[in-house]
């Protein structure tokens, strides 16, 4: 009987800056101290490169691709450490007035293996008077993105989707056995939601659940949740941040989505149904 693949996941934990030569220093030290815990594969949070809240410093301090000296550092890292690198997502210019929240996985030779484009946007009123409108700087992506790493298949996501559960459905049913949420939650939605969401969704699709955030109180006033996170396919929290910058590591065994797949077997059990109807307007008809 063939062993089942395991590998070492890391997490790293941010309290990211206006600066994008502060955040480059900050995550790079963070990505080796995962290397050196043994870690084969290294997530960090959404934004990794900056976190600005105004539009215009915002424009004047990101490029496109090619340009991004974050992604470009990131890719030579994990070719000297032999890692598949995970950037949860930068902040990619498309236009004078668009840009991309896009996640990368890089590859252990430094390519790009895959590229995510965060589908939805966080467009809240919150009730603490925070006000967020994602979709006024960035285009949502429109295509559902995996990868595969030579022990799993990995479900590409960025923060505000993990409220959005038929995506993270659509990934398992395409094979995905790790789910990745990188994030850089708010501290009012975080403490609400954020554990029950990243058990839930390792629970409805017996994968793990894998998410590097944001932590703190950063310079542009805002406060994120921390509280990175992995998580088993059985809803068990095998590994947890607080809120200061931190790298978090767990072993996975990836026998362990076979396993609760078999107990509870509702991706099989997935049927097709009519939309609601109101009673009330099917009676009168």
């Amino acid at each position: 009987m063939t062993e089942s693949p395991r590998f070492t996941a890391a997490c790293v934990q941010l309290q990211g800056t206006r600066s994008v030569d502060r955040n480059l220093e900050a995550v790079v030290a963070l990505v080796a101290e995962a290397a050196r815990q043994g870690a084969d594969y290294v997530q960090t949070p959404e934004q990794t490169g900056i976190m600005e809240l105004d539009r215009r410093k915002l424009f004047e301090s990101i490029t496109d691709e090619a340009g991004d000296r974050v992604l470009a550092r990131l890719r030579a890292q994990a070719r000297e450490l032999g890692i598949w690198l995970h950037v949860g997502s930068l902040a990619i210019r498309l236009s004078d007035t668009q840009a991309a929240n896009r996640a990368f996985m890089i590859a252990p030779s430094g390519e790009i293996a895959a590229r995510y484009d965060k589908i939805h946007m966080f467009d809240v009123d919150l009730p603490n008077g925070e006000t967020y409108r994602e979709s006024r700087t960035y285009r949502p992506g429109t295509t559902a993105v995996v990868a595969d790493l030579p022990w799993a298949r990995v479900g590409l996501t960025v923060c505000y989707d993990i409220r959005f559960p038929y995506l993270y459905r659509a990934l398992a049913k395409a094979g995905a056995t790790v789910l990745t949420a990188p994030a850089a939650f708010t501290k009012t939605t975080g403490e609400a939601h954020w554990h029950v969401f990243q058990r839930a969704r390792a629970i409805e699709n017996g994968a793990f659940v894998i998410t590097a955030a944001q932590g703190g109180l950063h310079e542009n006033g805002r406060s994120t949740y921390g509280h990175s996170m992995i998580v088993s396919p059985w809803g068990e929290i095998l590994a947890e941040a607080g809120t200061e910058p931190e790298v978090i590591v767990a072993e996975i065994d990836m026998a362990s989505v076979g396993e609760a797949r078999q107990r509870v077997p509702s991706l099989t059990h997935d049927r097709s149904f009519q939309p609601p109807v109101v009673e009330a307007e099917r009676r009168a008809s």
